[in-house]
């Protein structure tokens, strides 16, 4: 039995320019970190020759190609295990239109649990590679590659998207102090609503000329921010996040709604400096930027809302046991 977990994420700045309708007329850049909530991959052999897959409901097929769960049906094919398998997958939160970047954490996670199965170890940039191929390529999903590529590799990231299509991912270095004292003024609230983001998605890249100065600015503050973080000016970072979140309401009408401007302007009041809806918006998560002595305050005010403790996660996705029968 071989279980995988890969951390769910939150991106920061520049989402919008890893989609390919940005990025290949001009280069893309996001800052983004894995957070420790996460998805995990159950693969165990089977002593017959059916593909078991379980998550909200449960398949018994005799064939890959006779699955609905279409990351489990293209995992498999491209990992070339074809029958006798059982395939669990599990999540800390909503799997599912959070905002999180669980799709392709759970593809990765996918990915990394059937190489493993069949004697192989892939490297982060092939399981990133491997997962864009799924989900924007073969599946057809209005997505970009940043959220493949912090499952995959983990920690505080700055990714860069090519024109060629081709993506750098690079670690950035932040004390472990800074860390620490940034994770505790990271606050995340659930908005009580899932949305699946293709939509939204959608009309972001049919707006795209319209949105580009917005996008150009959006891509401009992850150096701003990467460079506040380094420094440990964190407040900043906060104003900023506030910036960018005005900066994302003009890419599409989806991003937001009432319930969503009245959470953040509660929280605001309440004392936050920034923040924004996790995701392409619409619903999920809102984080949120708050100094430790508003915090009571803006749980106060977002009483009615679920808060979920966040920290940020070093690892990518990882084999955390295998047995061999």
């Amino acid at each position: 039995m071989i279980v995988v977990q890969a951390p769910l994420r939150i991106s920061f700045f520049g989402g919008g320019t890893d989609l390919p309708a940005f990025y290949t007329q001009e280069p893309g850049s996001v800052l983004s970190t894995a957070i420790d909530k996460r998805v995990y991959v159950i693969v165990k052999e089977r002593f017959d020759d059916l593909i078991y897959v379980n998550y909200s409901r449960k398949e018994i097929v005799s064939h890959v190609d006779q699955l609905d769960h279409s990351l489990v049906r293209e995992a498999m094919r491209m990992s070339g295990v074809s029958h006798g398998v059982e395939i669990t997958t599990l999540a800390d939160i909503p799997s599912e239109g959070a905002g999180l970047g669980s799709s392709s954490s759970i593809t990765v996670a996918l990915l990394l649990a059937l190489h493993i199965y069949q004697g192989e170890s892939p490297t982060a940039a092939r399981l990133t590679e491997e997962a864009c191929r799924i989900e924007i390529d073969i599946l057809g999903k209005p997505i970009g590659k940043q959220d493949q590529a912090i499952a995959a590799y983990g920690g505080l990231r700055q990714i860069s998207f090519q024109p060629d299509h081709s993506i750098t991912v690079e670690g950035v270095p932040v004390s472990d102090r800074i860390l620490t004292r940034f994770s505790q003024r990271l606050m995340l609230f659930f908005t009580g609503r899932t949305r699946s983001a293709d939509a939204i998605l959608r009309e972001q890249v049919e707006r795209m000329p319209d949105s580009i100065d917005a996008l150009r600015l959006m891509r401009a503050q992850v150096d701003e921010g990467r460079q506040a973080l380094q420094r440990g000016d964190l407040d900043q970072f906060g104003h900023l996040l506030h910036d960018a979140w005005l900066l994302k309401r003009r890419l599409g009408g989806g991003v937001t709604n009432g319930q969503i401007d009245d959470m953040y302007r509660d929280a605001r009041d309440a004392g936050a400096i920034g923040g924004k809806i996790t995701g392409a918006g619409g619903g999920g998560f809102l984080l949120l930027y708050v100094p430790p002595s508003a915090q009571d305050d803006v749980r106060d005010a977002l009483r009615d809302y679920r808060e979920v403790a966040v920290g940020l996660e070093r690892d990518g996705a990882k084999v955390i046991l295998n047995v061999r029968q």
